[in-house]
């Protein structure tokens, strides 16, 4: 009997980016990039540009329930990328989906505040988030914001960051990427803590700050590019290092393009791979 191969197969559950630079469209490209088959389940509709966010317009939960089991049933997936819920109700249909289809490699962008500014999430959402899907993901990968309204409290420098990331891990998470990327200074450093890893071992990654003003979508697309190399059978700190190193290249590359008149996309497709297959 001949060997069947199958394209590697990533999930994004998350909004839509009407400009193209966030969400499942941000997502949709860094899959491709790096050489994996991108599917979509839309929670979400926004009206979004560079400038802001002006509308959203939320998906019925069974609706999303619809598209995850459309997908699920027939393809399947090898990793999954959670980003914008907006509303409980969606958060139970994604833990539905996890535990029913028995999903493994699950990266959660607990997507909050866009990078305007805008506030992408209600209230309620955030403790059905923590209880739901902080003990059923890979992963979790807040920004300093994000982790600023998990926690109840600001975090402001570097030295902060370790005990964040401890408290994170007491919400339930088995692993959480803090992103340092909102601090001040010329040198960035993001955080890999692991639940079961004294913090003596968890990974610092650490890199020279790139100016630009084009950073809108960059933690849709980091967790995407995670999710794509933990579908390429990467463990999670490789996943996480190589995603690190195409983000960065991303942000690079689209650091002297003007897209709209505030904060434009990166460049995805910096430095596009063909698309892999796994046997």
């Amino acid at each position: 009997m001949s060997q069947t191969f199958h394209y590697p197969r990533v999930l994004t559950i998350a909004g839509s980016d009407s400009g193209g630079g966030a969400g499942i469209q941000a997502d949709l490209k860094t899959f491709s990039a790096l050489g994996c088959y991108g599917m979509t389940a839309i929670t979400a509709l926004t009206a979004q540009n560079t400038l802001g966010v002006s509308g959203i317009h939320g998906v019925p939960p069974a609706f999303l329930k619809a598209q995850l089991a459309a997908v699920l049933d027939d393809i399947g997936v090898d990793a999954v990328k959670i980003g914008m819920l907006h509303a409980p109700e969606v958060v139970e249909v994604v833990a539905w989906a996890i535990d029913t289809y028995r999903l493994e490699r699950v990266v959660l962008d607990p997507v909050m505040v866009a990078t305007s500014g805008d506030r992408l999430i209600e209230e309620a959402t955030v403790s059905a988030l923590v209880r739901e899907l902080f003990p059923r993901a890979t992963v979790v990968t807040p920004n300093l914001d994000e982790a600023g309204l998990l926690l109840g409290r600001p975090v402001r420098d570097e030295s902060e960051l370790e005990g964040a990331c401890a408290d994170l891990l007491a919400l339930g998470a088995r692993a959480v990427l803090l992103k340092g990327g909102h601090l001040g200074g010329d040198l960035l450093t993001d955080v890999l803590a692991l639940a079961d890893t004294p913090a003596a071992y968890w990974q610092h990654l650490t890199g020279p700050r790139i100016a630009s003003r084009n950073v809108h979508g960059t933690g849709c697309t980091l967790s995407s590019a995670i999710a794509a190399h933990l579908a390429l059978g990467h463990p999670l700190d490789e996943a996480v290092q190589a995603a690190h190193g195409y983000i960065r290249g991303a942000i690079e590359a689209g650091a002297g393009v003007r897209t709209g008149g505030g904060h434009g996309p990166l460049n995805h497709g910096h430095a596009p791979v063909p698309m892999r297959l796994l046997g």
